[in-house]
């Protein structure tokens, strides 16, 4: 979509703090963290929300949910991490292209 902002990130358009990469998934340190570890698992496939999925997406929302273990371990959370998917406006959803937050390892770092 061209009007997407994890779609232009996806696709190299847009810069982004990488964490992790391969050619059906992205991950990066999110903008406005919520905690000091605050990562976005994005599919490069554009779909809106959690609820548009279909059972095609099967494996791509697997991969994305065990991704995020492993980045979190990878990024010091071994005491343990939070996930979030939130599905429609209703559900806080901002961008709408479907996401997975892993954060964890208490506040946020100023980086300002």
């Amino acid at each position: 979509m061209s009007d997407c902002i994890f779609c232009k990130i996806a696709a190299g358009q847009l810069p982004s703090s990488k964490v992790y990469e391969d050619d059906e998934v992205l991950a990066f340190h999110d903008i406005h963290p919520f905690a000091r570890v605050h990562i976005l698992i994005i599919p490069k496939l554009h779909v809106a929300t959690l609820a548009d999925c279909t059972p095609e997406h099967e494996r791509l929302l697997g991969r994305m949910l065990l991704l995020a273990p492993r980045l979190a371990k990878e990024q010091g959370l071994d005491a343990g991490f939070k996930t979030l998917i939130n599905t429609g406006r209703g559900g806080g959803q901002e961008v709408f292209h479907i996401h997975v937050h892993v954060f964890g390892g208490g506040d946020p770092v100023d980086r300002s």
